[in-house]
């Protein structure tokens, strides 16, 4: 993690709020931290390595898997967001989405696959996905890629900010790779969910599987939707399902009618903390 990820994870937010005098102490207190913390960032794991090693992983359930590589997907974890020396294993409750996915993984996890999860951090869901999905492809986005800690030849981890259309776009979408499942775990706010299904949706392959992840972030806190205009994607997703029209200035008629024309289904689930949705496309 360089010094400048190290800022707008930790600090950033404490600086906007600050008064003079204060910006002057947090940025002492920055650097001294950022080089504390260099004893404790995560070590680089090489996933082709570890998979000689230890074959059996590829064996395990979705839920092992999560929770072997401390992915808040699992039933538990520990948490691995606050600064790394300050991290403490205590195990704590996690989202509890992996036996909803096994659902609907199981009879797909021998094929191969192009699988993405956007909002990657330091990559540890991408690894448990790396050993369920055996024959698949994994990719990994996030607005800080220095923090991914894996590396594989099956393994390609990259700059996307999903809060920008231009970057979504440039980054992702001009790949030119479709993908059969996708992942958005990113920052939550409401406009992002939006733009990352609508403007995705066209590369996730017939009979994909689009995955948003605390889709619940914008309807029950106020920070996920500040300076942004209602209706939220959970909002939209149930109109849809009760075949209701809606509006939103953040997607354009073209990305709405392709959307509405190609999805199948669309199921909500509860986790132990919060909602997810899953939107199957149609084949």
């Amino acid at each position: 993690m360089n010094l400048k990820t190290f800022y707008r994870i930790y600090y950033r937010h404490r600086v906007l709020k600050a008064t003079i005098f204060l910006k002057i102490y947090l940025f002492i207190s920055l650097m001294f931290k950022y080089v504390l913390n260099l004893f404790y960032f995560p070590k680089t794991v090489d996933l082709d390595s570890l998979l000689l090693k230890k074959n059996f992983l590829i064996e395990k359930d979705l839920n092992y898997l999560f929770e072997y590589f401390n992915s808040d997907k699992g039933e538990k974890y520990y948490d691995q967001y606050k600064q790394p020396y300050l991290q403490k294993r205590n195990i704590i409750t996690a989202h509890g989405y992996a036996k909803y996915y096994e659902k609907y993984f199981s009879n797909i996890k021998k094929r191969s696959l192009n699988i993405i999860e956007i909002g990657s951090f330091y990559g540890h869901a991408s690894a448990a996905l790396f050993f369920y999905f055996e024959n698949s492809f994994i990719y990994s986005a996030d607005i800080n890629p220095d923090m991914y800690i894996y590396n594989s030849k099956r393994i390609k981890n990259f700059f996307l900010n999903s809060s920008s259309e231009i970057s979504i776009k440039k980054d992702l979408i001009n790949r030119d790779i479709n993908f059969d499942i996708i992942i958005e775990d990113a920052s939550h706010m409401l406009k992002d969910q939006i733009i990352s299904l609508f403007m995705l949706f066209r590369i996730l392959n017939p009979g994909g599987y689009f995955i948003i992840e605390e889709i619940d972030f914008p309807e029950k806190r106020e920070d996920m939707r500040i300076n942004q205009d209602l209706p939220d994607l959970k909002t939209i997703l149930k109109k849809i399902n009760l075949k209701q029209d809606f509006k939103s200035r953040y997607i354009n008629e073209e990305e709405k009618e392709y959307f509405l024309k190609n999805f199948e289904k669309i199921i909500f689930h509860t986790g132990n903390l919060n909602e997810f949705v899953i939107i199957k496309k149609k084949i």
